[in-house]
C-alpha cells in the first residue's frame, strides 16, 4: 500500500523492511522445512513410509482433517456471500472479503492435501477425463469442489484486481457477485451433504450412533455451523493480529458481526442438536450410549452441540462479545472432532484396539504444514491488499 492510500485510510503502509526474524516466523519457518523434507519422503518413498495407512484404514487423518473438517471449516464463504448478497444483511458486509480468503484458501488446501493422500497424485483429474457420466458420490464431490473453488477463486479476485489497479476487471469481477453467490450455495449443498453420503456405504463399519440415513443432513447443517463460527473465530484472530490494516468500517462492525453470527450458530446448534436426537430415535440406537462409545458420543452431543449453543445464546444476549469469541473456537472444535469420529475414531469400532489406526507422526506434520501454509498466505494476502479494509478508490462502491 503507498503512503498515499495509507493517509485516505489511516492505517500503517506494509513495511517490506521489518525484520522477519520473529518468533512466529521462525517457528513457521521450521514447520516448513520439516513439512517439505516429509514431502520428498512421500512422493519419492511412497506413503508406506510417512503413514500408518492399511486395508483397514486407506483413509486417515489427511481425509478426516484436512478434507472433511478442512471442507466444513471452508464454509464461511458461502454463509457470509449469502447473508449479505441473498438475504440482503448488508451489516455483515465487512466479514464477505475475509470469509472468501478463507474459504478459498481452506478448498485450495484440500485440493493441496489430496495430492498427498492419492496414491498417484497426478491421476487426480483422471475422473473428468475418462469417467464422463459417472453416478460416484465421490465423484460428486470432486466436481463440485473443483466448481466452487473455481467460484471462490473469482469472488477473491476483486481484492487483487484493485490492489494491481485493474479496474474494469475488477467492475467485471464485481458484477458477476450475486451470480456467483447463487451458484456457490448450490454447489456447496451438494458436496457438503455429498461428503456424508459417503458414509452410508459403510453401516457395518461406522458405529451405530454415529451412522444414520441423516448423515448428509448432519455434515450440511454442521458446515453451517462451522461457517459462522469460523467467520467469529477469523475475524477474532484478524482484530488482534492485523488491527492495523482495518479500517474504521471494519473496525465498528466488528461487534455486530460477532452478535450476529453468534445469534444464528445458537439456532442452528439447536436445529442440528434436535435432529441428532432424532436420529438416534429414529434408528433405536438408545442402548448404545450405555457403553464405552456412547460416553463418547454424549462428549460430542453436550459438550461440543449443546454446551455451544447455551454459551452462543447467552453471549448474544448479555451482548458479551469475549463469551462469543471463545465459544466460536469450542464450536470448530467440536466440528473437527465430529469429522474424526466418523471418519477414523467411531470407523471399524469393532475392530481389536491392537488393530485401531493412530496417525504417524509425518501425517500429523503434513497438516500442520498445510495449516501453516495457508495462515501465511492469508497473512501475506491480508497485509498487502485491500482484505480488511475498502480501497479508497472504491469507497461504498459495494
Amino acid at each position: 500500500m503507498s503512503e498515499e492510500s495509507a493517509v485516505v485510510t489511516g492505517k500503517k503502509p506494509f513495511v517490506p523492511g521489518k525484520s522477519l526474524l520473529t518468533p512466529f516466523n521462525i517457528i513457521a519457518g521450521i514447520i516448513v522445512i520439516v513439512g517439505l523434507f516429509i514431502t520428498v519422503l512421500r512422493f519419492t518413498k511412497g506413503l508406506g513410509t510417512v503413514t500408518n495407512l492399511d486395508d483397514n484404514y486407506p483413509w486417515g487423518i489427511w481425509i478426516g482433517f484436512d478434507l472433511l473438517a478442512g471442507v466444513a471449516l471452508a464454509a464461511g464463504g458461502y454463509v457470509t456471500s449469502a447473508a449479505v448478497y441473498i438475504f440482503g444483511m448488508k451489516r455483515f458486509h465487512s466479514a464477505v472479503r475475509p470469509a472468501i480468503l478463507t474459504g478459498f484458501l481452506g478448498y485450495a488446501l484440500v485440493v493441496f492435501a489430496l495430492h498427498y493422500d492419492v496414491g498417484r497424485a497426478w491421476r487426480l483429474p483422471y475422473p473428468f477425463i475418462m469417467q464422463q457420466g459417472t453416478t460416484s458420490l465421490l465423484f460428486e464431490v470432486a466436481a463440485c469442489v473443483a466448481l466452487y473453488l473455481t467460484v471462490l477463486f473469482i469472488e477473491c479476485t476483486p481484492a487483487p484486481l484493485e490492489w494491481l489497479g485493474f479496474k474494469k476487471a475488477r467492475n467485471i469481477a464485481v458484477k458477476l457477485t450475486m451470480l456467483l453467490t447463487i451458484f456457490g450455495v448450490v454447489l456447496s449443498t451438494l458436496h457438503q451433504s455429498s461428503l456424508g453420503a459417503l458414509f452410508l456405504l459403510a453401516p457395518s463399519k461406522l458405529h451405530p450412533l454415529w451412522y444414520s440415513g441423516y448423515l448428509p443432513v448432519f455434515f450440511f447443517v454442521s458446515s453451517i455451523i462451522a461457517g459462522l463460527s469460523m467467520v467469529i473465530f477469523e475475524s477474532t484472530l484478524s482484530h488482534h493480529y492485523f488491527a492495523d490494516k482495518m479500517d474504521e468500517t471494519h473496525m465498528n462492525e466488528k461487534e455486530g458481526v460477532a452478535l450476529g453470527f453468534g445469534k444464528a450458530a445458537s439456532l442452528v446448534l439447536a436445529g442440528y442438536f434436535s435432529i441428532k436426537v432424532i436420529g438416534i430415535a429414529v434408528d433405536n440406537n438408545w442402548h448404545y450410549l450405555a457403553t464405552g462409545y456412547g460416553a463418547w458420543f454424549l462428549v460430542e452431543l453436550i459438550g461440543f452441540i449443546a454446551l455451544p449453543c447455551l454459551l452462543y445464546a447467552v453471549g448474544v444476549r448479555e451482548k458479551n462479545l469475549t463469551l462469543i469469541k471463545w465459544t466460536s473456537g469450542l464450536a470448530v472444535l467440536g466440528i473437527i472432532i465430529n469429522r474424526l469420529n466418523v471418519c477414523l475414531i467411531a470407523f471399524n469400532w469393532h475392530l481389536p484396539s491392537e488393530d485401531k489406526y493412530f496417525p504417524h507422526w509425518m501425517e500429523i506434520g503434513i497438516s500442520v504444514f498445510i495449516v501453516t501454509v495457508g495462515i501465511l498466505v492469508f497473512r501475506f494476502v491480508v497485509t498487502r491488499m485491500p482484505i480488511l479494509y475498502e480501497h479508497p478508490d472504491y469507497k461504498d462502491s459495494h
